[in-house]
């Protein structure tokens, strides 16, 4: 079983061929003899571009053909990648390039504009998709298929695949470092989680300069044989319309993009009987979303996981046979060869039902974080447990419930809150179609809840009558004290909400 991405694309290739691969929405198909060809034009490229072993090559590009035979290419030709999301301006990606010491960039667009100003000394190319890239795989022809080859078998499972950096929603990003085999476990516990296999055509939401995009994604279909589509819109008519005309089988997709779903009034129109795995996650799921997720849209199985960057995403998962009740209350039991601990504030193990930190232990997590040293040993003990800085417990079945984030929890007369238990409380009232809550600091009571609330088109809801069913249903130390609606809820590209946005909001409406 191939353990590095290069031989795993070349063993999709041989086993195969010219079945469809790639499904991009406006371009001809790809299939995984097109995609390892593509793959070998750009490591010799490189090669033929001065790129030495371990130099680290950024990708900055939307979703595309292109983007996966790069992400591979420079993989296959020594090198190390690094993911750039697209939506990043040009001073954060100056920051990122500089960090990663990169050598070469990939991109979509011209650069000279977007970095001026920005000292970076070590880049010594930039290829434009739209614009070098034909030329730049022309200068690989003259490497020879032995330099190739002695590129690809240095590759070994222990070497640096990529340095993915964290969205830095709270604070400057940190680089984590994967080694080859890392990513490629992170695509077989995707595939064990799915069932994907040749028959399937598997649609990974979001940019694949993301975990989910990447490592779950595209890299599933080469280690399972499934056709891999995206699409460029992420509203929920157009992800309706695209699991119609592709015939997509697996798709995850927020809370938020399935409540738009299950409420498009044209949603019988569409064709998505194809359609028999679905997850959801990444935020709080409102209550009742799985079940009628599974009786309105005629789906097999739904799902939740938990998982993070640096652990390539998947620590638990819910199980096929789970009820919906343990989608919406649990992320699962943990996901095979990873251990997971509950603990206290001195890493002492609590007992089931009390929440603590949650620690992990896999073969998938990052090896440190780049060039900070400090960072790595406050988040991975000398026995490779890794801080998630996440609460949570486990139940009587050894599923895991998430508590919140541990920067998110706010303490109100020295108590602890949970936002994400109030949120998934709130959103059981007629008329919420989205919450979150943040803790704000209060003089008195050291901090206190604000809630923010969607309402569902047509609700009158009023803060009256949030704050009345809270104080009936909620110990008085976990009602808001603030209630505000707002017409969305600001969120990363994967559908997470950013709590920092909406305390900001707190702040300049105090």
């Amino acid at each position: 079983m191939s353990k590095t991405i290069p031989a795993a694309m070349r063993d999709a290739a041989k086993r195969f061929g010219e079945k469809v691969a790639l499904l991009p929405p406006d371009a001809s198909p790809m299939s995984f003899a097109g995609l390892d060809a593509l793959v070998d034009d750009v490591a010799r490229a490189l090669i033929a571009a001065g790129m030495a072993e371990g130099e680290r090559v950024a990708v900055w590009a939307p979703n595309s053909c292109e983007w996966i035979g790069a992400a591979i290419g420079i993989q296959r030709g020594g090198g190390v990648l690094v993911p750039l999301y697209e939506r990043l301006k040009g001073r954060e990606v100056a920051e990122i390039l500089a960090r990663a010491g990169a050598s070469f960039v990939i991109t979509s667009r011209p650069l000279a504009d977007l970095l001026e100003g920005h000292e970076l000394p070590q880049l010594r190319r930039t290829v434009c998709l739209d614009e070098s890239w034909d030329d730049f795989l022309d200068a690989g022809r003259a490497v020879s298929a032995d330099a190739l080859a002695a590129r690809e078998e240095a590759v070994t499972p222990d070497s640096i695949s990529d340095i993915m950096f964290t969205s830095g929603t709270t604070g400057r990003p940190k680089g984590g470092v994967f080694h080859q085999s890392s990513s490629v476990a992170a695509a077989r516990i995707m595939q064990h989680y799915n069932h994907a296999g040749p028959d399937d055509v598997f649609c990974p939401m979001g940019t694949f300069a993301h975990v989910g995009g990447y490592k779950q994604g595209w890299l599933t279909g080469t280690v399972s044989g499934c056709a891999i589509c995206w699409g460029s819109a992420l509203d929920p008519a157009s992800v309706l319309k695209l699991i119609a005309d592709v015939g997509i089988t697996i798709i995850p997709a927020a809370p938020i993009t399935w409540q738009g779903i299950l409420d498009h009034p044209d949603r019988g129109s569409f064709d998505i009987s194809r359609l028999r795995f679905a997850a959801t996650g990444a935020t709080t799921i409102p209550p009742g979303l799985v079940g009628r997720m599974i009786a309105e849209l005629g789906l097999e199985q739904v799902g939740t996981g938990y998982g993070m960057t640096e652990t390539c995403g998947m620590d638990a998962y819910t199980r096929p046979e789970d009820p919906p009740e343990k989608v919406v209350s649990t992320v699962g039991p943990a996901a095979p060869d990873t251990e997971v601990r509950i603990v206290d504030p001195h890493g002492n193990d609590l007992p089931t039902g009390e929440t603590g930190e949650i620690l992990v232990r896999s073969p998938r997590q990052l090896v440190e974080y780049l060039d900070d040293p400090e960072a790595t040993a406050a988040a991975i003990t000398p026995d490779g447990w890794f801080h998630t800085g996440d609460l949570g417990s486990f139940d009587e079945d050894g599923y895991l419930t998430i508590a919140d984030r541990l920067k998110d929890m706010y303490i109100i007369n020295g108590l602890n809150v949970y936002p994400a238990e109030i949120e998934r409380a709130l959103g059981t009232i007629p008329g919420v179609a989205q919450c979150a809550v943040v803790g704000v600091p209060e003089d008195v009571k050291g901090e206190v809840g604000a809630a923010f609330i969607v309402r569902t088109p047509g609700a009158s809801l009023s803060e009256t009558d949030v704050l009345a069913w809270a104080k009936d249903n909620l110990a008085s130390y976990k009602v808001p004290k603030y209630v505000r609606f707002v017409d969305d809820l600001p969120r990363t590209a994967m559908g997470k909400v950013v709590k920092p946005d909406l305390a900001k909001m707190m702040e300049r409406n105090a």
